[in-house]
């Protein structure tokens, strides 16, 4: 049985930090041809699924990922990292010619531009066994799954509906983007809906500069989604939680050096659900998901 299972990608994260990587006008200054060497490099695991699988699991949430590992060279490397940070890999899938790996250019300041490539994963979620497997959960976080159909993601949120097991689910830009018409009956389904400010304002078709987040864009904006819990992060300026007609804020925690903003938005995700595991308040878990986010923040890495 597992607190968590956390359903969404899985790479291998290369970092690259030093004097060479000249950063002007928030671009990296890279000549062709050019050749660059580093002060800093850093190898680490990452992607939605496992960050949150993790930096649950530093709070003591029994935790378990699914998602894909390829069967290359980098797959010992994942398995051994997972078993580290005490994630269960029983729901992972190994697949033949899969690659998911990001390199991550950092700035001193914590800014980065990440190269990333990854072999089309649509089948993420179509192991009968695997999709079974998740009533030994209490909480289901599903990351950003722009290539799974809605339908296919409707078919994991009705079994945890039927075994009333909570549903946290992150949507990203490509998902935001579709019409309300389609996603209004996946979110009929979720719990708890987790993104940032840009995309609620793609999900509900507005200008990101006129939405009021202090007041209650649910009731505003997407009136279906009243009787959810909705979370917006906005960086700097903090989170805002919706439920019940109640508007939440929680201020962003000060970090006095960013060195890598990489997995901060996971790591709010994180520590959110850690909090709401245990609590179910919503105030608290987005306090703690504040403090887990600067956390991430102040060290290479995204978890």
């Amino acid at each position: 049985m597992f607190d968590l299972i956390s359903i969404g990608n899985i790479s291998i994260d290369l970092y690259f930090k030093g004097d060479s990587l000249t950063f002007e006008k928030n671009r990296f200054q890279l000549a062709i041809g050019g050749k660059y060497f580093v002060d800093q490099f850093h190898t680490g695991i990452g992607g939605g699924g496992v960050n949150v699988a993790i930096g649950a699991s530093k709070e003591g949430i029994r935790s378990a990922v699914m998602g894909t590992i390829g069967n290359n060279p980098f797959k010992k490397m994942i398995l051994h990292l997972l078993e580290e940070n005490k994630i269960s890999t029983k729901l992972c899938t190994i697949e033949e010619n899969y690659y998911n790996l990001s390199s991550i250019l950092l700035s001193e300041k914590g800014e980065r531009s990440i190269i990333h490539y990854s072999t089309p994963h649509k089948n993420i979620l179509r192991k009968a066994t695997s999709i079974n497997n998740l009533i030994e959960a209490k909480i289901v976080y599903m990351g950003n799954l722009p290539d799974v159909s809605l339908t296919e993601r409707e078919v994991t949120l009705n079994l945890c509906k039927k075994n009333n097991i909570i549903t946290v689910v992150n949507l990203g830009v490509k998902d935001c983007r579709r019409s309300k018409s389609q996603l209004k009956h996946f979110l009929s389904k979720i719990d708890v809906l987790i993104v940032n400010g840009h995309e609620f304002a793609e999900l509900v078709k507005a200008q990101y500069k006129d939405i009021h987040f202090q007041e209650n864009v649910i009731r505003w904006y997407f009136r279906d989604l009243e009787d959810k819990t909705v979370i917006i992060t906005e960086g700097k300026k903090g989170s805002y939680g919706y439920m019940g007609g109640k508007v939440y804020h929680q201020k962003a925690e000060e970090v006095e050096n960013i060195v890598d903003a990489t997995g901060a938005g996971d790591g709010y995700t994180a520590g959110f659900i850690s909090e709401y595991f245990h609590s179910k308040d919503i105030g608290k878990s987005m306090e703690k998901g504040s403090q887990y986010a600067s956390k991430i923040l102040s060290r290479v890495g995204a978890n």
